[in-house]
C-alpha cells in the first residue's frame, strides 16, 4: 500500500532584523493611509502656570512619500546614535566583558550561588530588577547578561534567565523601594490636574513609599512562580550546561584519584591562593569604587557633589531630575565599577599577566557585538517612525476622550482606566508623555469620587508595567531579542519579536491579574499609600 506523503509549507523563519524592515515599511504606509482618512484627535492639557485647560489638536503625518523617505535617510544616523538602549548596551558589554574574562563571576558563581537554592536566585534577580527601575532602564542592559550567566551555572537555560530579568525589570517598572526619577517627572501633572479641584493640593515625593514596597515583594514572589513553574519549563534545561556539569564530576572524581599526588595537590593549594587573593584585590577594589560614588552624591562636603545637578532645590531633583549627572551617568558608573574590579581581580589571580590579555579576553566576550548592533539600528530606526508619525499620542489622546466620556465613576471608572492606560501602553511607552495627556481627565473626575490623586499617578505606573514587557515600541524590548538570540543554540530558528511575545505572554497576563487585585483590593482595604496619603482624598 502506497502512502502519498503529503507537501507541508514550511513557515518562512524571519531574522528579527527582517521583520523591523517590514515593520518600518508597514509603519510608513499605515501612516500614509491614516493621513489620507485625516486620522487625528483633540485631547486636553493644562497649562501649569495659570491651570487653564489647553485643546491641542493632533494629527498622523504621512511618512508614506517623498518627504517621509527623506526624513528615514537624513535622519537615519541620527536616530541610531540617539537611542537609549545602543549606548547603554555598549558600555555596560565593555565593563562586563572585563568581568567575566577576568574568572570574577565564575569564581562569585562557584563560592556563593552554586549553593543557592534555584527559586532563591530567580526570586532575587525579579527583584532587582524591579527596583533598578528606580534609575532609568540600567536593569536591562545589566541584569539580563547576569541572570543568564548565573542561570547557565546552575545548569538551567540561559534563556530562562534572560526571560526573568527582562520580565522583572519590565513587568516591575511601576514600583521599587524607594522614589526615583518617575516621581520627579510625574508628580508636576499630577499636580497640575489635582489642583483643578484642590487650588492648594501638594503631591509629595513620598506619596507612593508604602505601596511601592509593598507590590516590589508581592510582584517578585509572583514572578518568581510564574517563571518557575512556567516559563523555565518552555525552555527546559541548558543541555551543554548538562553536559559541563558531566565532565566537571569527571574531572573531579579524576582529582579525587590522584589526590594523593604531591603535584596536583600543590597545584590546586596555587590555584585557590590565586582566587583568593584576586578576590580580595576585586572587594577592595569594589569598595574604593563605591565610596567615591556615594561621595559624589553627597552635598556640601569638600569636592563632593559632583554628580548632582545643584541648580535644583531638592535633593530628589538634584539627584533624579532631568539634569542629574548622576542619572544620566549611571551606566557609564557601573561599567567602570565593573571594570575595575575584572581588573583587580584579573591581576590579583594573575589571569591577566598584561594588558594584550585584558583586550584579548575582553574581545571573546564582545565578539556578538555586531549582530547585535545591526537589531539594534533597524529597531531604532522603526521607533522613531513610529514616534515621528504621531499615532501612539493620537490613541492616547483617544483613550482619553474614552475616559472622559464615561458617565460613571469609583471601582469601575478605575479599572477601565486602568486597562485602557496599559492599552495606550502599548504605543506611547513614555510614562510622562501619557499623564500629561491622561491626567487632566482622569485626576478631577476621581477626586470627586474620593479617590487620591497620589493613587491615581501609581495608578498610571501599575497600568504601564502590565505591557511594559510585550511592546516592541519600548525601547528596550530590543535588548530582550537581542540577548535571547545571543544564548539561542538553535542559530537555525532565531527568536524574532512575536516569538518573544509568545513565550512572556503568560507573565504579562497573571503580572496583570495580580496588579488588578493589588490595585482594588488596597483601594477597598484604604490602607495608606505613603507617609500620610491614602487611596482616598
Amino acid at each position: 500500500m502506497n502512502k502519498k506523503k503529503k507537501l507541508r509549507l514550511k513557515k518562512p523563519k524571519l531574522h528579527p532584523v527582517t521583520v523591523y524592515i517590514i515593520l518600518i515599511v508597514l509603519t510608513m504606509v499605515v501612516s500614509g493611509i491614516l493621513a489620507k482618512i485625516d486620522f487625528k484627535t483633540t485631547y486636553s492639557t493644562i497649562n501649569n502656570a495659570d491651570l487653564s485647560i489647553v485643546q491641542n489638536t493632533v494629527q498622523v503625518e504621512n511618512l508614506f512619500n517623498f518627504d517621509g523617505v527623506k526624513y528615514l535617510i537624513s535622519n537615519a544616523a541620527t536616530n541610531f546614535i540617539s537611542f537609549a538602549p545602543l549606548n547603554m548596551f555598549i558600555i555596560t558589554a565593555i565593563g562586563m566583558s572585563v568581568l567575566i574574562s577576568s574568572g570574577f563571576l565564575d569564581l562569585i558563581n562557584r563560592k556563593i550561588f552554586s549553593k543557592v537554592d534555584n527559586r532563591m536566585i530567580t526570586f532575587i534577580i525579579i527583584f532587582i530588577g524591579t527596583i533598578s527601575t528606580i534609575i532609568n532602564d540600567i536593569g536591562y542592559v545589566i541584569l539580563i547578561p547576569i541572570a543568564a550567566i548565573l542561570y547557565e551555572s546552575k545548569g538551567r537555560n540561559p534563556l530562562s534567565g534572560v526571560a526573568a530579568a527582562f520580565c522583572g525589570v519590565a513587568f516591575g517598572s511601576g514600583t521599587s523601594i524607594f522614589v526615583g526619577s518617575a516621581e520627579v517627572a510625574l508628580i508636576p501633572y499630577t499636580t497640575s490636574a489635582a489642583r483643578l479641584v484642590d487650588s492648594s493640593f501638594h503631591v509629595s515625593l513620598l506619596s507612593n513609599l508604602f505601596i511601592m514596597i509593598a507590590t516590589t515583594i508581592v510582584l517578585s514572589i509572583v514572578g518568581t512562580i510564574i517563571i518557575e513553574k512556567i516559563i523555565v519549563p518552555k525552555f527546559g534545561n541548558s543541555k551543554e550546561s548538562k553536559s559541563l556539569e558531566v565532565k566537571s564530576q569527571e574531572v573531579q572524581e579524576t582529582e579525587v584519584e590522584v589526590i594523593d599526588s604531591l603535584d596536583a595537590e600543590q597545584e590546586r593549594l596555587n590555584t585557590e591562593y590565586k582566587e583568593n587573593r584576586g578576590l580580595k584585590y576585586a572587594l577592595i577594589a569594589f569598595l574604593v569604587m563605591v565610596t567615591i560614588f556615594i561621595y559624589s552624591v553627597i552635598p556640601n562636603l569638600p569636592l563632593s557633589g559632583m554628580l548632582l545637578d545643584m541648580n535644583e532645590t531638592t535633593y530628589l531633583k538634584q539627584i533624579f531630575g532631568d539634569n542629574s549627572y548622576f542619572q544620566d551617568g549611571f551606566t557609564y558608573m557601573m561599567a567602570i565599577l565593573f571594570l575595575v574590579t575584572g581588573l583587580a581581580y584579573g591581576i590579583g589571580s594573575k589571569k591577566f599577566k598584561n594588558d594584550r590579555d585584558v583586550f584579548e579576553g575582553s574581545h571573546e566576550n564582545l565578539k556578538h557585538l555586531g549582530g547585535v548592533l545591526i537589531l539594534i539600528f533597524f529597531a531604532s530606526q522603526f521607533i522613531f517612525v513610529f514616534r515621528k508619525t504621531n499615532i501612539g499620542t493620537i490613541l492616547t489622546g483617544i483613550v482619553a476622550n474614552v475616559i472622559d466620556s464615561i458617565n460613571f465613576g469609583g471601582i469601575a471608572l478605575l479599572v477601565i482606566a486602568i486597562l485602557l492606560m496599559a492599552f495606550a501602553n502599548l504605543f506611547l511607552t513614555t510614562p510622562g508623555a501619557k499623564w500629561v495627556i491622561l491626567a487632566p481627565v482622569i485626576v478631577p473626575p476621581l477626586m470627586q469620587f474620593n479617590i487620591s490623586p497620589q493613587f491615581l499617578q501609581f495608578v498610571l505606573r501599575a497600568a504601564d508595567s502590565m505591557t511594559n514587557g510585550i511592546t516592541p515600541l519600548s525601547s528596550f524590548f530590543v535588548i530582550l531579542i537581542a540577548y535571547m538570540n545571543i544564548y539561542n543554540k538553535d542559530k537555525d530558528n532565531p527568536i524574532g519579536i512575536f516569538k518573544a511575545i509568545k513565550l512572556i505572554m503568560p507573565y504579562c497576563l497573571i503580572i496583570s491579574a495580580t496588579w488588578l487585585l493589588l490595585l482594588i483590593g488596597w483601594y477597598i482595604i484604604g490602607l495608606p499609600i505613603g507617609p500620610g496619603v491614602y487611596p482616598t482624598v
